[in-house]
């Protein structure tokens, strides 16, 4: 691994990265697990970028010896002081990635109504308005080992974003995952619309239709009135008295691995 990086030498490697985690054709990938998974499900990963690459490389060889040989052909380091400056601004400068590595990587462009019109039998999980950006990553982690078709969500936040890609361990690129404009293209793809509310019925996993959205709303606001009343059905999952509520990814994993265990036949992607 050459020690050296020619936007160290130009001094725009810190804009750069910057930049990166605002443009909607890049991924920022901070940490070894992230570049990991990136690596194993075929993201094209433009730079690798390390404080310490013998460090690296003996993580890479305990924790992910699969990926091994690309991360050594792609790690190039950068002094440490260089490389605390790479979080996104002064005052997360702390963050820097306990595994002493950042890498960049192209994001695949993904069609969400492609993604509805998937003929397989397995869940889209959709995320409404979802406000805490490590919960979004944590939908895609558990959706990526669940084998669900796809994470679709609505509003400000970004899915792609570092915060979320850390939540998700890099499992992005495990499956589609893409931001929808409302509500409305969550529908009319065929697919039957179910609403996760805690005034529906139990959730009966053997019961779930075929190619269902699974629609959660955030802990706080639940689903909105405006998707609730397009939704074929309402479910909830059952909990103990007193329990008012769990967290989003909590429950996402609940009822995709509910069924999950109902589809023992239905193939992993």
């Amino acid at each position: 691994m050459a020690c050296d990086h020619p936007a160290v030498r130009d001094g725009s490697l810190i804009p750069r990265l910057r930049r990166a985690r605002r443009d909607p054709a890049l991924a920022v990938l901070e940490g070894l697990h992230p570049l990991k998974h990136a690596l194993r499900f075929h993201a094209n990963v433009l730079d690798v970028l390390t404080r310490d690459a013998r460090e690296l490389e003996r993580l890479t060889a305990e924790l992910a010896p699969d990926v091994c040989e690309r991360v050594r052909g792609l790690a190039r380091e950068v002094d440490a002081e260089v490389f605390a400056q790479l979080a996104p601004d002064p005052r997360r400068r702390g963050l820097a990635p306990s595994t002493g590595v950042i890498a960049l990587a192209e994001r695949p462009a993904v069609d969400p109504a492609a993604v509805l019109a998937e003929p397989l039998a397995a869940p889209v999980v959709a995320l409404e308005d979802p406000r805490d950006l490590g919960n979004i990553g944590a939908c895609v982690r558990v959706a990526a080992a669940a084998g669900a078709a796809g994470v679709l969500s609505t509003g400000g936040h970004d899915p792609w974003h570092p915060d979320a890609l850390r939540g998700a361990a890099g499992l992005h690129f495990a499956l589609p995952v893409a931001r929808v404009a409302d509500v409305d293209a969550l529908l009319e793809r065929g697919r039957p619309l179910l609403a996760l509310d805690p005034d529906g019925e139990q959730l009966d996993p053997a019961r779930l239709p075929a190619r269902a959205v699974l629609a959660f709303g955030s802990e706080r606001r639940g689903l909105s009135e405006q998707l609730l009343a397009r939704a074929d059905a309402r479910v909830r999952i059952p909990m103990r008295a007193g329990v008012s509520s769990l967290n989003l990814a909590t429950s996402v994993a609940a009822v995709l691995f509910a069924w999950r265990l109902c589809a023992r036949d239905a193939p992993l992607p």
